[in-house]
């Protein structure tokens, strides 16, 4: 389990708890969770609005894949070590994941990873939230121009890489 992980599904735990420690209805999460020891659980959710690369997935620059899911689950790991973390729930599901919103210092965490080139705006859910679709996409494009993370050569989206999708250098790879 990434340090990733660890760190949402603690925060996300601590979001719906009240100061005296017992669940509040209104805020209850209902999730997969995973143990992490004897009492700490971590619990895996989604980015509202946010495709990032998965963490195996390869993208290549120059004819030769990188590990540009290794990397972006780095960026992550570093964006959340630079502050206070709030985690908003949305109360919806994707993938049969909880989604929320996630806020580092003051910064939205969707936002900044589609900004480094890690992650692309999924617009369909972002239809109710009209100036948070307008930021990705603006972020996005503008990522994309500046050739940042995964826009420096090639790569595939992620969801077609879920489904079996592979640039020609991870096939080459793997045999």
């Amino acid at each position: 389990m990434t340090r990733l992980a660890l760190l949402i599904g603690c925060a996300a735990l601590a979001a719906c708890n009240q100061a005296s420690g017992t669940a509040a209805p209104s805020n209850t999460l209902q999730a997969s969770a995973e143990p992490v020891d004897g009492d700490t659980v971590a619990v895996h959710f989604r980015l509202l609005g946010v495709d990032a690369v998965e963490g195996r997935q390869q993208c290549e620059r120059d004819g030769r894949c990188w590990k540009c899911g290794k990397v972006a689950t780095a960026v992550t790991e570093r964006m959340l070590d630079k502050g206070e973390t709030t985690i908003a729930m949305t109360g919806e599901q994707t993938y049969g994941r909880p989604v929320a919103t996630v806020v580092v210092d003051g910064e939205d965490l969707g936002l900044a990873l589609i900004g480094v080139g890690f992650a692309a705006p999924l617009d369909q859910y972002l239809q109710h939230d009209p100036e948070r679709l307008d930021a990705y996409e603006r972020a996005y494009e503008q990522a994309k121009a500046a050739k940042r993370g995964v826009h420096s050569g090639r790569w595939i989206m992620p969801s077609l890489w879920r489904k079996g999708s592979r640039l020609s250098c991870e096939r080459r790879s793997r045999s």
